[in-house]
């Protein structure tokens, strides 16, 4: 029944006018643009990665085109079996190049590769030997049989009416040998998506997998190696055209040059450009969600590319965006696994997304290529992000666990959204997700750790990175000491302001620092009081980030309630005393390779749960004191 159904529809569509035709490739064409939003999408994303300067209105014209003679190069497939050879003769043509290389061959016959990437018309190529001068050479075409076998042979016996020979990937292999043995033609499709079977390779500065085929077929037998093309000249009217790629004697010259001069073509020449198929997956091997946030297949040639490209990094073309936590400690406990993700993926371009104050200082700590803030709160918070849809993110990892998050991503239509899944909370708006298991208790593990069980479920294959931020310093006995007594989120994670007072006390030669937050002033100022200003200086809500990590590497040390400047403190290499009483210093401590002691009342339990008023004085002093020799 689909053979008949083939054959009924390729006998009507030879017989119909060819403008009758043409007006219904527009009709179908445009209709597989607007009908299919998914493939619409990826066809915009497709041409947005590959041409990021271009404007918008270029990537609709370029799309729509593409959807069009896609419709187009299939009627005259399936019309093909039944047109005379007059009518095919008027449709096809070669162009002085095609025609040299076959002069070349009568002359100096040699091995020869046609490789033909998905350019509009590709299958009318089988046609050639019907306009050639020439009688046409043993010509062999490796492609990739049908799961139908009744169509599958109907397909290849109108491809060989005019002297090619299909040749099954499964069966021909063999017979291709012999054909360039024989200083015959072969020809293959080169710009499939390989799998796992590839190379990893650039195309437009993307990683993608590219297949080896042609470069190891052109490395055994020496062969001469053309991509060939069919231009569009109108409605069923085509000159293929050829390019004689540079001689080289590997596999990977060659694999890497047809990809180079692929991207050539098609970035010169608006009417190829719109005839290429960019509705296909050819970079989506590498977005595998349990491999999305590594690089893996059979073979990595991008350090051959780079150097065949005089470039020395791997273009960031994949757009991975970072929803951070809303938490200033979080956000710093997230840094070494933002490191860790760009070490995995050095072709990611990382965008992260937080609140406004946080930004500024990862961008001095160089863990992102762009900063996004979140927008104010009101009628356009999520309307920001439905725009940000046509800057075709690939994939956006929350680390956040809001229905707020999961809905900025789901809004920028981004195909794939990872987050991290607690019993209870299914979480609709993600694509994929890592699910905790039940049995996990989350209060013996630390948060670093299970983030890090998140991101290595969708491939991360790098450790995270503890380094300090920046180098640690070292201000001398004489700097003065810090002290963070302020918990603007949970009053009961504050130490007492009269045991902040006595630890003072205990150091009468030291000098301190008090920092906190504007909210904080209350308690900084009441801790503060009676001592000499010379001695106690109270910074509360006087800097910003920035600033706040600057004052906190004048200190030789910092004490300090479980706060997000405890975290920062670390993060820059300032060794830290942490206060927990009520709070989980195992999963919450800090993470950085610094100086650290993480202090509890006497009796409490490791996983928290006592009182900070319980913590004495005394045993800070002698923490400190420790801490000082």
């Amino acid at each position: 029944m689909p053979l008949l159904l083939l054959q009924i529809l390729g006998w009507s569509v030879a017989h119909t006018p060819e403008k009758l035709l043409h007006l219904v490739a527009a009709v179908l064409g445009e209709l597989m643009y607007w009908a299919l939003p998914r493939r619409r999408r990826l066809l915009r994303s497709n041409l947005h990665h590959a041409f990021p300067d271009r404007p918008a209105a270029w990537h609709r014209r370029i799309a729509r085109s593409s959807c069009r003679r896609l419709v187009e190069t299939g009627l005259l497939s399936l019309a093909t079996p039944y047109l005379g050879v007059e009518r095919l003769r008027q449709i096809v043509s070669c162009s002085p190049e095609m025609l040299e290389a076959y002069n070349r061959h009568a002359t100096d016959p040699a091995p020869v590769l046609i490789c033909s990437p998905h350019i509009a018309y590709w299958e009318a190529q089988t046609s050639m030997g019907l306009v050639l001068p020439v009688k046409l050479p043993e010509f062999g075409i490796i492609y990739r049989p049908l799961d139908n076998e009744a169509v599958d042979a109907w397909v290849r016996r109108s491809r060989e009416t005019f002297g090619m020979k299909m040749l099954s990937r499964r069966e021909g292999f063999a017979e291709a040998l012999k054909v360039l043995r024989r200083k015959g033609f072969i020809g293959v499709l080169f710009d499939q998506n390989a799998g796992m079977q590839g190379a990893l390779t650039t195309l437009f500065g993307r990683v993608c997998s590219t297949t080896e085929l042609p470069g190891l077929l052109a490395e055994k037998f020496q062969a001469r190696v053309y991509g060939i093309f069919s231009r569009r000249r109108g409605f069923w009217r085509i000159e293929i055209g050829a390019h004689l790629l540079d001689q080289t004697s590997t596999s990977e010259g060659t694999t890497l040059g047809l990809n180079r001069w692929l991207e050539s073509l098609l970035a010169n020449d608006d009417n190829l450009c719109a005839s290429w198929l960019w509705m296909h997956d050819r970079w989506r091997n590498q977005d595998m969600p349990v491999r999305r946030l590594r690089l893996e297949a059979k073979r990595d040639l991008l350090a051959e590319d780079l150097r065949a490209r005089g470039l020395t990094t791997t273009p960031r073309r994949t757009r991975l965006w970072i929803r951070l936590p809303n938490w200033l400690g979080d956000v710093v406990m997230a840094v070494p696994l933002l490191r860790a993700i760009r070490a995995s993926r050095p072709d990611a371009e990382i965008t992260l997304i937080g609140k406004a104050p946080f930004l500024p200082l990862l961008q001095a700590w160089n863990v992102a290529d762009r900063y996004d803030s979140l927008p104010a709160r009101g009628a356009g918070y999520f309307l920001h992000f439905w725009r940000r849809r046509l800057e075709y993110p690939d994939v956006h990892l929350l680390f956040t666990n809001s229905l707020r998050g999961d809905l900025e991503a789901w809004l920028t239509r981004c195909p794939q959204r990872f987050g991290l899944v607690r019993p209870g909370r299914p979480r609709p708006l993600l694509t994929h997700r890592f699910r905790l298991p039940v049995d996990f208790d989350e209060r013996a593990h630390h948060q670093l750790g299970l983030w890090g069980n998140f991101l290595q479920h969708f491939g991360l294959a790098v450790p995270p990175d503890r380094t300090p931020a920046t180098p640690p310093t070292n201000p001398g006995p004489g700097a003065p000491i810090g002290l963070i007594a302020g918990s603007e989120n949970a009053p009961e994670k504050r130490w007492p302001v009269a045991h902040w007072r006595k630890l003072i006390a205990e150091f009468p030669a030291e000098t301190f620092i008090l920092f906190g937050t504007a909210g904080d002033r209350a308690i900084t100022s009441e801790i503060a009081k009676d001592f000499a200003a010379e001695r106690v200086t109270d910074l509360a809500g006087k800097t910003n980030l920035p600033g706040l990590v600057a004052a906190f590497r004048t200190c030789r040390v910092l004490v300090t309630n479980d706060t997000g400047g405890m975290h920062l403190a670390n993060a820059v290499g300032v060794p830290v005393i942490g206060l927990f009483g009520p709070t989980n210093p195992v999963r919450t401590g800090p993470v950085f390779a610094a100086g650290v002691q993480m202090l509890q009342p006497l009796g409490c339990a490791p996983t928290g749960g006592g009182s900070l008023a319980d913590l004495a004085p005394a045993t800070v002093a002698a923490a400190l004191r420790k801490m000082e020799r």
